[in-house]
């Protein structure tokens, strides 16, 4: 048995690749040119042709295939063995040039694993980080993954002090087995629900049909995810751009949000990047 699934066994991890082997029965050209569109949209870019990406944490492979469609090399890695299998099943669907993309299990935190990928144009990792349990160590070996000029692209759940640790013990009760997963389904679903329904009636669309357009993404798929995530570690805006500061990057890109939610940054590394601090420093702010 995997670590990962040791962890989730013991309530302490979500087991997210089981969903995204669910959301891929929900997947077709629609979603993945909207996942195409929002990647282009995030980097700024209009291809990706003769670029590097590595994609940390790849979950459901759809980025990574959306890159490769692109037109970048690709290498995905996860932590979750179902997650893995999943971007397999995209490569085997799609991908007519499989040597462009190298799909790994390997964890984010797994400094020499990291150190033998190599460095790369583009490191993206949405919404990922946050789930590892050691969030800032993350990142920093995160960074040392982009090569000088490259961008580094992640989001990351917005610190809302009492409503974020509210939210992990909801995860947690999610976490702990059949009657609390049960619970928190038959106690958030109709929230979610009359909530999206709400919007729709002030926004004079089908916002459940619309979710789609975010992402590529699954609406009900995403609901299970925020209520099983863990682990989660939550971050402010301006603590993020600081950390990265202290190591050379530059935000060229961002999204802060004030809710629920992720943050979305774009950094550049700059092309005289020198480590100001070792891998593993502690001084990060303490959430």
């Amino acid at each position: 048995m995997s670590n990962a699934d040791q962890e989730i066994r013991s309530g302490r991890r979500y087991a997210f690749g089981k969903n995204w082997s669910s959301f891929l029965t929900t997947l077709d050209d629609a979603r993945i040119e909207i996942a195409m569109q929002s990647l282009r949209d995030l980097l700024g870019v209009d291809t990706l042709e003769g670029r590097t990406f590595l994609d940390v944490g790849s979950g459901s492979g759809l980025f990574s295939l959306a890159a490769r469609k692109l037109g970048a090399d690709v290498t995905s890695f996860d932590y979750d063995n179902d997650s893995v299998a999943c971007a397999i099943e995209l490569r085997k669907r799609y991908e007519t040039d499989p040597a462009r993309w190298s799909i790994q299990q390997g964890s984010a935190l797994d400094e020499p694993f990291l150190n033998s990928l190599g460095t790369f144009d583009v490191v993206y990792s949405w919404g990922v980080l946050h789930h590892t349990g050691d969030m800032w160590r993350a990142l920093d070996l995160a960074s040392n993954a982009c090569r000088s000029g490259g961008l580094l692209a992640i989001a990351l759940y917005n610190d809302q002090g009492w409503r974020s640790r509210g939210w992990r013990r909801v995860k947690q009760i999610y976490c702990s087995g059949a009657a609390g997963r049960a619970a928190m389904t038959l106690a958030f679903y109709p929230y979610f629900a009359a909530r999206t329904a709400l919007v729709s009636l002030v926004r004079r669309q089908n916002e459940f049909a619309a979710y789609r357009r975010h992402r590529g993404m699954s609406i009900v798929h995403d609901w299970r995810d925020w209520l099983g995530g863990l682990p989660f570690e939550v971050a402010r805006f301006d603590d993020v751009v600081s950390f990265f500061a202290c190591r050379d990057f530059e935000l060229v890109r961002g999204t802060r949000t004030h809710r629920l939610g992720c943050h979305e940054f774009v950094f550049c590394k700059s092309p005289e990047a020198q480590r100001k601090s070792p891998t593993g420093d502690q001084s990060h702010p303490q959430g």
